[in-house]
């Protein structure tokens, strides 16, 4: 079946929610869609966490290549929608059907990656320290391994409804720890996710897994997803969403008896530092990839840059000129929902209206309801660092030109800027010794360094970080994209001494598993 039916699914089975009826609208044309979703109750959460604890302990215990099996079964469900899968995501969200379908890769292309990291046995990398009785003192055997810390909460986003979604990263890595999994889709994309969630119970019944290894629930966010988070037998929280959503999921989780970690990345302005030589070679080149990357997605994307930093002069003034041109010719683009666009443009207003702000440059007027108008601001470092206001997000095709005296001042603004999901570099060979000092500033305030390119676009890999500090993210320890992911949903266990035919099969003796391992210190496969 490829077309929505308005249901929930907990532990396998279609749920039509008892609360409030939803439906989702169409960003373009302000129409709602068919059909509604009733929201569930603290009986869904009940049932949808009670399953998944049930599911538990068989589905941690599944071997790896089972479970890497399941995985692609769910990106080949995901595949076999096709085109009503893109279509309802373009319907409920405004994206542009090219971006949605390349979006679709990218979800089923990180399940696939996590099934194949699976396969390799590269989920850990078991540690060993034989016992050496003849030591003063004796060493004890000690062996570590990884272990799943049990059900995760995820909550779908708004801006991705395919990669960050039901089917998403969250979701990907924590299946692929061992962690059942029970999401609160989003409420902009109720098709979308229902599609997908049928997709991911399919693959459960198909792979013979406890029927709550997967759950899908739509809810009131204070309701429902805080008691989502509360239940005692959630053990993990992954969120991407406004900073204010993910600081009340990270404070209830905190409150609980037992607190839990949330991982939620909420909130980056992507600076970029484009250097004097840079600007000096190549200004007109360096403003129209930055405006190509502010504007992509109506400026929705989770890195578009919000904000410029440089020093003041020739190469800046022409930088900005060029930058404010493309601007004033960039189309408005349909934003994923009225609330979203409505809270765009008081964003801009809020610039607009500052004494210590110029706006240089605004896109097109516009009659559509949801559309984002680009804009392009301008201030001084001065106002920048003294005024917090001038700090934060504006979520959409905004940014600010920042205009600093000399290297020092760029460096001061770096440092005191909050922590970012990306840091943007464009540096000439000329800018080498200031790069590098840069670099030992945003090394510390961002998850992703990169140069002479535009953090739009995160590759999905082994070595990404998608995460940095506060408030890009509640835990900067942590990436949301890449393999790294999974870590979040593992915890370590020490075996100290424990017989031989009770160890585990990545710490048992032989290594029958074939895994990398860490004996006394030595990498290798013994």
């Amino acid at each position: 079946m490829k077309e929505p039916t308005g249901r929930m699914i907990i532990a396998g089975e279609p749920v039509a929610g008892s609360g409030r009826r939803i439906r989702a609208v169409d960003p373009a044309t302000g129409a709602a869609l068919e059909p509604a979703y009733g929201y569930g109750d603290a009986g869904d959460v009940e049932r949808a966490c009670a399953a998944a604890a049930a599911a538990f302990g068989a589905y941690r215990r599944t071997p790896l290549a089972r479970r890497a099996e399941f995985l692609e079964r769910i990106a080949d469900g995901i595949d076999a929608l096709g085109d009503a899968l893109v279509e309802r995501a373009h319907a409920e969200s405004g994206l542009p059907v090219a971006r949605l379908a390349g979006e679709r890769g990218r979800t089923t292309g990180q399940l696939r990656m996590f099934a194949a990291l699976l396969r390799d046995g590269g989920l850990e990398v078991p540690r060993i320290d034989p016992a050496l009785p003849d030591r003063t003192p004796p060493r004890p055997d000690i062996r570590q391994r990884w272990v799943p810390l049990g059900p995760v909460a995820v909550f779908g986003a708004s801006n991705f409804p395919l990669a960050f979604s039901v089917a998403g990263g969250d979701t990907a890595s924590a299946l692929a720890a061992g962690c059942p999994v029970v999401v609160k889709g989003h409420d902009a994309h109720p098709g979308t996710s229902e599609l997908v969630g049928r997709a991911i119970a399919d693959a459960v019944a198909a792979c013979g897994l406890p029927a709550g290894t997967f759950s899908l629930l739509f809810g009131y966010g204070p309701d429902l997803g805080t008691a989502l988070v509360t239940d005692p037998r959630i053990r993990a929280v992954g969120f991407t969403g406004s900073r204010s959503g993910g600081l009340a999921l990270v404070a209830a989780a905190q409150a609980r008896p037992r607190p839990i970690p949330v991982y939620a990345e909420m909130s980056s302005t992507n600076p970029v530092f484009p250097l004097p030589g840079a600007l000096a070679e190549r200004a007109a080149g360096i403003a129209a990839g930055f405006v190509g990357s502010l504007t992509l997605g109506a400026g929705q994307f989770c890195t578009n840059p919000g904000v410029v930093v440089a020093v003041d002069g020739p190469g800046l003034r022409a930088f900005a000129d060029a930058a404010a041109a493309a601007v004033a010719g960039a189309e408005p683009a349909t934003m994923l929902t009225p609330a979203i666009a409505d809270a765009y443009r008081d964003g801009v207003a809020a610039f607009a209206a500052h004494p210590a702000v110029e706006i240089l440059a605004q896109g097109a007027e516009h009659d559509r309801p949801a559309a984002c108008r680009p804009a392009l601001a301008a201030t001084g470092a001065d106002a920048f660092l003294g005024d917090p206001a001038l700090r934060g997000e504006v979520f959409g095709a905004c940014s600010v030109v920042v205009r600093c005296r000399d290297a020092a001042q760029v460096r001061e603004v770096a440092a005191a800027m909050e922590g970012q999901l990306t840091a943007t570099v464009h540096a000439a060979d000329g800018d080498r010794a200031e790069a590098a000092a840069l670099l030992d500033v945003l090394e510390l305030t961002a998850g992703r360094v990169l140069f002479n390119g535009w953090p739009t676009g995160v590759e999905v890999g082994h070595a990404m970080v998608h995460g940095g500090p506060y408030p890009a993210t509640s835990d900067a320890r942590t990436t949301s994209v890449g393999t790294l992911a999974v870590e979040r949903f593992l915890r370590p266990v020490a075996y100290q001494d424990v017989p031989a035919g009770l160890l585990p099969g990545p710490v048992a003796d032989g290594n029958p598993d074939g895994l990398l391992r860490r004996v006394d210190g030595r990498p290798g496969r013994h």
